[in-house]
């Protein structure tokens, strides 16, 4: 009897160590399930972000470059005026500037 006893209490042991194994393989799967829903939660996280950034970028690109536009239009305009301005004064004065280059150039000092 005492050996029915030993062998019963082997196998008892032999049966709470399949079960403990079994509790730590569950448990094992559990923790990489669990990781690899909180990396694909990163994941997705990520991708959400790095599309906020991507909208927040076109939309400042989109604007500088509106405003480069609209400021090269300006500055076109306001160059194209000043440059009349000059031709009008140029053909204004430009009689005067002659008959004082005329003058300069005729009179002898001595």
């Amino acid at each position: 009897m005492a050996s029915n006893n030993g062998q019963g209490g082997i196998q008892q042991l032999l049966a709470a160590e399949q079960v403990a194994q079994q509790i730590v393989n569950a448990a094992k799967n559990d923790k990489y399930a669990r990781l690899k829903q909180a990396k694909e939660e990163a994941a997705k996280e990520i991708a959400e972000h790095r599309a906020h950034l991507e909208n927040q970028f076109q939309k400042k690109v989109s604007v500088s470059s509106g405003d480069s536009g609209a400021n090269v239009k300006r500055l076109e305009q306001e160059t194209d005026t000043k440059i009349q301005h000059l031709k009008t004064e140029a053909g204004r004065i430009s009689g005067d500037v002659v008959s004082i280059l005329l003058k300069y150039v005729t009179t002898v000092k001595n």
